[in-house]
């Protein structure tokens, strides 16, 4: 991942949606990227990283988001999160936030538990305007996958949504799961609400380990964009078509959106999923992609002028 604030990730719904945020000055790139999304048709824009909150001007990006009609969201591990941090939230605009949380007790694989955030989640239901969703993993080495049931009724309980994520290798590639998180995460369904995370019918085919038969609309419905302001299918493929948001167009678009990708069918990244459900039954995909499945996470990016790199896989 890359280090600072963040990256840049970009979500367009009826058109678009976009992005991750990297160390911009709020009147240089950051607002050109903005710009250029609304400009795109862009919907929905989400804040990532890295660590988003680290950034010095994110509430004004926020703000200028919402300026342009723009639904303003927020991916944080929630660590730097006050009664006064979520006012300030409030008043830049935010309308979600979402917090992965991955075990009860923080251990050897991940230190982002229930004991360290259980306060921060209070804050967020005593303050917090926008919508929440608390996100919680199975695989990827986590030793009690039960937690997730845990972290999901606390969430209920404070009033958000909880919703439930596979872990993937580093090329967003499938990893099959045991029987007990197949368990859990069945029981995780029904957890869900009336919300976007009702948009997960891929995921019983990736419990299972099967194969998805979906048509991936990566860059066409969902761009990521990269701190160096680098239009990229998604966090896991990184250097296709990486192509600058200044020179990105609609025939760009249009192009991305009848390519079939060739690492779809075992992909597990949920929001390019779910944007994509808009065209399940139509724009029959005709032409082949060029990425390779499996090739790696080390696309290096070179940005022309800041000469920064950023390794595909890191999210």
């Amino acid at each position: 991942m890359w280090s600072g604030y963040g990256k840049r990730y970009a979500e367009n719904r009826a058109g678009l949606t976009a992005f991750a945020l990297g160390a911009f000055v709020f009147d240089s790139l950051g607002a050109v990227v903005a710009d250029q999304l609304a400009a795109l048709g862009t919907t929905v824009v989400t804040f990532s990283g890295g660590e988003p909150l680290l950034h010095p001007e994110l509430d004004r990006l926020i703000a200028h988001v919402r300026s342009r009609g723009i639904i303003a969201g927020l991916i944080t591990n929630g660590y730097l999160l006050t009664a006064q941090r979520v006012q300030q939230l409030n008043d830049a605009g935010l309308d979600h936030m979402q917090i992965s949380i991955d075990n009860v007790m923080p251990d050897d694989v991940s230190k982002k538990s229930l004991k360290v955030l259980d306060k921060k989640l209070q804050i967020l239901a005593d303050h917090a305007l926008f919508h929440v969703n608390i996100n919680s993993v199975l695989g990827g080495g986590i030793h009690n996958p039960e937690d997730a049931l845990v972290v999901g009724k606390r969430a209920i309980e404070l009033g958000f949504t909880s919703t439930v994520g596979i872990i993937h290798d580093g090329d967003g590639q499938l990893r099959p799961i045991g029987e007990r998180e197949r368990a859990v995460f069945l029981a995780m369904k029904d957890f869900e609400k009336r919300n976007f995370s009702q948009i997960n019918y891929y995921q019983d085919a990736i419990a299972h380990g099967r194969p998805s038969n979906w048509r991936c609309r990566a860059g066409a419905r969902y761009l990521y964009i990269c701190e160096n302001g680098l239009v990229h299918y998604c966090s896991q493929q990184r250097g296709f078509p990486a192509t600058p948001l200044v020179e990105y167009t609609i025939a760009d678009i249009r192009r991305e959106y009848l390519t079939e990708k060739s690492c779809a069918p075992l992909c597990t990244v949920s929001c390019v999923h779910q944007i994509s459900y808009f065209d399940f039954f139509r724009g029959p995909q005709t032409i082949s992609s060029t990425v390779p499945v499996g090739a790696g996470q080390l696309v290096q990016i070179e940005a022309p002028e800041s000469g920064i790199a950023a390794r595909a896989g890191d999210r």
